[in-house]
């Protein structure tokens, strides 16, 4: 029985009017606080921010993408530079996923519009097939015909260093029919027997293990998958897979699961993190969410500021273009508090790089600043009154 010696979770404190929860997840580089946010560095790097500016921005834990990762640089050159902490030079908790999600993009096309069961159509990209043994496909960089098991997921991770790492899964879509779904969630629940056993093959307990809950839509296979992960060594527990068309079908799906899945171990919810969503998933018993979009919309020219209640403005909008005002004055930062958004619209007209790194430092400040203030609600009880805080117009 895999025992995890170096890492713990306890729970410190819950919500008298919810499944929300206080915990402290403790792993070989350092203890965060529980709710947080788990920004992505998907190669490496978290996009326009360095190790330091993330510091600055209060950011606890990151992630990084086996699948990415496997093909550049290649794991075993980052396990020759002493792993991904000193290769990226971040000395906090880091997370992998297992590729799992890769496998099913490069299948369905998008992997936000087939998670999130929007319609749309995509040309098959670049895998060849899935099968017990695992998933082929071919390299987006050079064509190589390469193969994904559970075991060289789990090698693959071990390489890379993290301190949690993610199960090996297939993650089905949006329009799959509940048979295979059926099918796919069994298969994942076997690859996941399958990802323990190499695991405890080379556990070191410098890192710790996630099973991840599939099933698609459907409650009966959610339930199934949820107390699936409960009975196996798992250290903790994410919530992935397909997670429906509406914010109703995803409430829907984290509340089947959520009975059935080991109360004491920490739930992480796959790619989910809307301002939002921490509100209703924490009240869910989520412990932590990742999520692209703070980065990603901070690409696109839009800021995440409390207050708003559609959480955000977008910097490019010519209403900007002489506005002397800061992103947020409240912040204690520099990107948000100093600079105007009639400069930050300026850079980002004349395609210069300091902006979008100004506004990518602020959304992940903006959910640090997030995450902090949902766990004092936690303690204080009034996570409704900060939920109207942060989306009212």
């Amino acid at each position: 029985m895999l025992k995890y010696p170096n890492f713990s979770f306890d729970i410190t404190a819950r919500d008298s009017k919810s499944s929300a929860r206080l915990g402290l997840l403790k792993t070989p580089h350092g203890t965060i606080e529980t709710p947080n946010y788990i920004f992505c560095g998907t190669k490496a790097t978290v996009k326009a921010l360095s190790p330091a500016q993330l510091r600055e921005a209060q950011t606890d834990i990151i992630l990084s993408n086996t699948y990415h990762l496997m093909l550049q640089p290649g794991a075993d050159l980052v396990e020759k530079m002493g792993g991904l902490h000193k290769f990226m030079q971040w000395d906090g908790p880091l997370l992998t996923d297992s590729g799992g999600f890769q496998v099913f993009s490069m299948g369905h096309g998008s992997c936000a519009d087939e998670i999130k069961g929007r319609d749309k159509s995509h040309e098959n990209k670049s895998l060849l097939k899935i099968t017990e043994e695992g998933a082929v496909f071919r390299s987006y960089i050079d064509g190589a015909k390469i193969k994904l098991t559970p075991e060289s997921s789990m090698d693959i991770q071990r390489k890379l260093g993290a301190d949690l790492l993610m199960q090996f899964d297939e993650c089905t879509a949006y329009h799959d029919s509940e048979d295979y779904t059926a099918k796919s969630m069994a298969m994942s629940m076997r690859w996941g027997d399958r990802c323990l056993e190499a695991f405890a093959l080379n556990d070191n307990g410098a890192q710790g293990l996630y099973g991840i809950v599939q099933g698609g839509v459907y409650e009966g296979l959610r339930t199934e998958s949820a107390a699936y992960t409960k009975d196996r060594p798992f250290f903790g527990t994410a919530i992935g897979g397909c997670l429906g068309g509406t914010d109703e079908e995803m409430r829907g799906i984290v509340e089947w699961s959520a009975p059935h899945i080991h109360p004491d171990r920490p739930v992480h919810f796959l790619g989910i993190g809307r301002i939002r969503d921490v509100f209703t998933f924490v009240r869910l018993g989520i412990d932590t969410f990742d999520c692209v979009i703070p980065t990603r919309l901070a690409r696109h020219g839009v800021a995440f500021v409390k207050g708003q209640a559609k959480e955000t403005i977008n910097i490019k909008n010519a209403r900007y273009r002489d506005d002397p005002s800061p992103l947020d004055e409240t912040m204690d930062l520099p990107a948000s508090r100093d600079f105007s958004k009639a400069y930050i619209y300026h850079l980002l007209k004349a395609n210069e790089l300091l902006g979008i790194q100004i506004l990518a430092q602020h959304n992940v400040a903006t959910f640090n600043r997030l995450m902090r203030e949902v766990r004092q609600a936690i303690r204080d009880g009034n996570l409704d009154e900060l939920e109207k805080e942060w989306l009212s117009s």
